[in-house]
């Protein structure tokens, strides 16, 4: 670490994973260039490491990922004036000193993620009004504590994977225009909290993946006719529900995965001409003719439809898929050498497939 030292001009510096660097820190004091420092999974990295790089005056990205660094270590961070990106994903941060996240007044990317944090910790998050993206996975936080969120109008990334949200909380960020992206797979959210979500007309990524989530869920969600991306891996989707799909016709990419889907309901996929990514796996009755229906859909570049009762015959259909780059067809009544013949006489571009 000391070598570094010397190095005036040092714009960024990538140490991830370097093990023994703990209490090195200190020879980057000089480095007042120094913009962009990578720490993740230094997981020898703690709070005392924190207190040299307070002088850094440009720094703009600090990644302490995986780190030993808990709530203390924010009271260094605050001196940072610069700081607008910070990663504390799977530190160990607690809501006790967390007070300090709110003198980061220019963080427009905060990750929380897999942190024991909780509403508490949320409070100190409203006034940061810069943020672009929170990333709150798996951390304690619930509904009360998305009230705290409601003044946060540049928002536009928000991860809520596997924490205590349910659909009342959804309320809170209804009015947050900015959001182009929801994470809400594994939360409490049903059916009902997603008619919160019709004003965000900016949406384009939207991951659902919860059982609580149903036809009706979808229905409610048909205005947001600018989504991109589409995650329904565990909602309980049927034939019926893709009806209302033919209202995202900007979809790139789709999964529907909880095992409620027939041909009858791929029909209404077949029209979805945007997609580039295709997830239909764990529907254990489509049948070849989901093929030919899917024949049509030749911007596909990534196409999974294992468990299902495809067969080999039914390979014929893809050859209009010059673009496809990746197949996944497990657990059908199709071998490796079938796409290997395939890929040899049509999809040239094909580079990853199962089985294999």
């Amino acid at each position: 670490m000391r070598s570094f030292s010397g190095l005036v001009n040092l714009v960024k510096l990538d140490l991830e994973r370097c093990p023994e660097v703990h209490g090195g820190l200190v020879h980057l004091q000089g480095l007042i260039k120094l913009e962009s420092l990578n720490l993740k999974w230094c997981n020898c990295i703690t709070d005392a490491d924190m207190k040299p790089l307070s002088g850094l005056q440009k720094l703009s990205m600090l990644n302490l990922e995986g780190c030993l660094v808990t709530s203390a270590c924010l009271g260094s961070l605050a001196e940072l004036p610069a700081l607008s990106i910070l990663n504390l994903n799977r530190c160990n941060l607690s809501d006790n000193g967390c007070e300090k996240l709110s003198q980061l007044r220019n963080l427009k990317v905060l990750n929380l993620g897999f942190t024991d944090i909780t509403d508490a910790c949320l409070a100190h998050v409203q006034g940061l009004t810069k943020l672009e993206s929170l990333i709150l996975d798996s951390c304690k936080v619930g509904d009360h504590g998305l009230a705290n969120l409601a003044g946060l109008q540049k928002l536009k990334c928000l991860e809520l994977s596997d924490t205590e949200v349910g659909s009342n909380g959804l309320r809170h960020i209804s009015g947050l225009s900015s959001l182009e992206k929801i994470n809400l797979s594994f939360t409490e959210v049903n059916d009902i909290g997603l008619r919160k979500l019709r004003g965000l007309s900016c949406l384009k990524s939207l991951n659902l993946d919860a059982r609580h989530i149903t036809d009706a869920g979808l229905a409610a969600l048909t205005n947001l006719t600018g989504l991109t991306d589409l995650d329904l891996f565990g909602a309980r989707i049927t034939d019926s529900g893709t009806n209302h799909l033919k209202n995202f016709k900007n979809l790139r990419s789709l999964e529907i995965c909880s095992g409620g889907l027939t041909d009858a309901g791929v029909k209404n996929i077949k029209e979805l001409t945007s997609l580039m990514f295709l997830n239909l796996s764990q529907n254990g009755n489509l049948t070849n003719k989901s093929l030919e229906l899917i024949s049509g859909l030749t911007g596909l570049i990534s196409l999974n439809v294992s468990n299902s009762r495809i067969t080999s015959a039914g390979l014929r259909h893809l050859k209009t898929l010059k673009n496809l780059r990746s197949l996944t067809l497990e657990s059908c009544k199709v071998t490796a050498n079938d796409i290997k013949k395939l890929q040899s006489t049509d999809l040239p571009n094909l580079v990853s497939f199962r089985p294999e």
